[in-house]
């Protein structure tokens, strides 16, 4: 039996999606470390919105009792006319499909507080801040397939904060979480593809104890000459985002002026700025909004991730959720493929199960942008016209919210199976409700842990029962987990008796009604096959040599 690597994961950025990859990777019990250029948590706001599926991930990395005391559900994003006037809304509900609020405000340097602090707490992890990378390379090692082997080790170069010398490690793999100006993406030779959106917009956060008129949810303000979004995003923090002019500045004499005049639909400010105390804008900032896509994600043993992979307009609040669901779509391959031995070409699956997803995130937020906000031609009044008309047809706001986060396109961890069955989950995610364990009342992922896991509403026939053993995979009928009912009426509308869920919770495979097997074992076996002990985390060594 081969002994797992000494070397760790090299995690290139300590932002949100690079500390949540590290502390998925730790729940595999995989040792990581974490390069970070700045000292410490930027402490200005910038992302504001996650979903329920994000909060799932939160979930899984043991933060989110935490983060439900800094976050503030939100009921939907509505548009609006330049007379805000509603023309249609987008309800979200308190209680989605992953069991947590569909929407949910907060400030992201409370959240990475948070994930910090669980860093802490995770020996598997260590964070070297003050540290800046200067180079990726990946040199072919002796006793390798040569330039196509691509298990070779990693070596990253880095200097620490005032000094000069160039020091270097060893790694198993490098996850490229340095945003969108990143360096990773470059050693890997990946290149933007423009999906053609790019709008200056100014972003003003707030905080204030002065009346202001609002919604509790996010508002757009859809007009041809002023586009503007609006948000609460805590009990007296708010968020404005305004396309501007490039002469209507907000900064100078004349800048409180412009400001008071921007947000007057919403909230009364004093003519003169010395009086506007109780008015504090914590931060301002000139954004170009983009909508792009790197178009290689992966070469050998590096990887991007967040928004060095790809690069989204924020209407429809999808920027960092899009990094997250990076980290936990890649982390489980990883660790399986380092810890246990699992074919190289599952990792060629992260990039064929999450471009695709992007791709149509950004493509629904660049279709709001333009249908909403877009252009300034006599088209974009008609284009707003007709989305006003479309929405009201009943259901077609619930499919454009429930879409955001669409089906894994098919692949070899994703059977697709014909409709004439009835609905598909291969590709979707299970639900998450409340159930009874041990006289607890606790969300179904606490129970299944971080491993495969087979849910059933039959009971397990043989060939089940050897896939689950194969897997380390508890079966769970569904009846015993004291529910409401959620997870048989899933699996029925689903025309299957079971499931096989992948770690992230994504089903894998089914077991159509009646069958009594899995349909597709002969497509993802031979990718997660295993031929390696797990090994025990241990501290992080630097070496000179493979």
């Amino acid at each position: 039996m081969k002994a797992a690597s000494q070397r760790p994961v090299v995690i290139i950025g300590a932002g949100p999606v690079g500390v949540t990859a590290a502390l998925l990777l730790a729940r595999h019990g995989v040792r990581s470390l974490l390069l970070e250029r700045h000292g410490d948590i930027y402490p200005l706001p910038r992302a504001v919105v996650v979903d329920d599926e994000i909060r799932r991930i939160l979930q899984s990395v043991g933060v989110h009792e935490e983060f439900a005391a800094i976050a503030r559900p939100a009921p939907g994003l509505r548009l609006l006319d330049a007379r805000r006037r509603v023309i249609t809304e987008f309800p979200r509900s308190l209680h989605g499909h992953h069991g947590f609020p569909q929407t949910s405000m907060f400030d992201q340097p409370e959240l990475e507080r948070l994930l910090r602090d669980a860093l802490k707490r995770r020996p598997e992890c260590e964070l070297w801040s003050g540290v800046e990378v200067v180079s990726v390379t990946q040199p072919v090692p002796r006793d390798t397939d040569g330039p196509n082997d691509p298990t070779g080790p990693v070596r990253v170069t880095f200097r620490r904060d005032g000094n000069d010398e160039e020091e270097h490690l060893w790694a198993d793999a490098v996850l490229g979480c340095d945003g969108a100006g990143s360096l990773t993406r470059d050693a890997i030779g990946a290149v933007w593809e423009d999906l053609h959106f790019e709008e200056s917009w100014r972003v003003i956060d707030v905080r204030t104890s002065r009346p202001v008129r609002t919604w509790e949810g996010a508002e757009q303000i859809c007009c041809p000459t002023r586009p503007a979004t609006f948000m609460r995003v805590g009990e007296d923090r708010y968020r404005w985002e305004f396309r501007l002019a490039d002469d209507q500045s907000l900064d100078g004499p004349d800048g409180w002026e412009r400001l008071r005049e921007l947000v007057a639909p919403w909230v009364d400010l004093p003519p003169d700025a010395s009086q506007g105390e109780d008015f504090e804008v914590i931060r301002q900032a000139q954004y170009t909004f983009q909508a792009r896509l790197a178009d290689r994600w992966r070469r050998r043993r590096v990887f991007l991730l967040g928004d060095a992979a790809h690069l989204t307009p924020p209407f429809v609040g999808q920027g960092l959720c899009a990094g997250l669901r990076d980290a936990r779509n890649l982390t489980w391959k990883l660790a399986r493929v380092l810890q246990q031995g699992a074919h190289d070409g599952l990792l060629d699956t992260y990039e064929r199960e999450r471009k695709p997803h992007a791709r149509h995130v950004i493509r629904v937020a660049v279709a709001v942008g333009w249908a909403m906000t877009g252009g300034q031609d006599r088209g974009a009044a008609f284009r707003r016209a007709v989305v006003g008309t479309v929405c009201r047809i009943p259901g077609v706001t619930e499919a454009v919210s429930r879409d955001l986060s669409p089906a894994l396109t098919a692949g070899p961890l994703v059977r697709r199976r014909p409709r004439l069955t009835g609905r598909v989950l291969a590709g979707t995610f299970c639900p998450q409700p409340w159930i009874r364990h041990d006289g607890r009342r606790v969300r179904l992922d606490d129970v299944l842990g971080d491993s495969f896991a087979v849910l059933t509403a039959v009971p397990p026939t043989v060939q089940m029962a050897a896939v689950a053993a194969a897997l380390g995979a508890p079966t769970i009928h569904v009846d015993d987990l004291g529910d409401d009912g959620t997870l048989a009426g899933w699996l029925a509308r689903g025309r299957a008796d079971a499931v096989l869920l992948r770690p992230d919770r994504v089903v894998m495979d089914i077991v159509p009604s009646g069958t009594g097997d899995f349909t597709e074992t002969v497509a993802w076996a031979p990718l997660l096959h295993t031929a390696r002990r797990t090994a025990d985390a241990r501290p992080v060594t630097r070496s000179t040599t493979p």
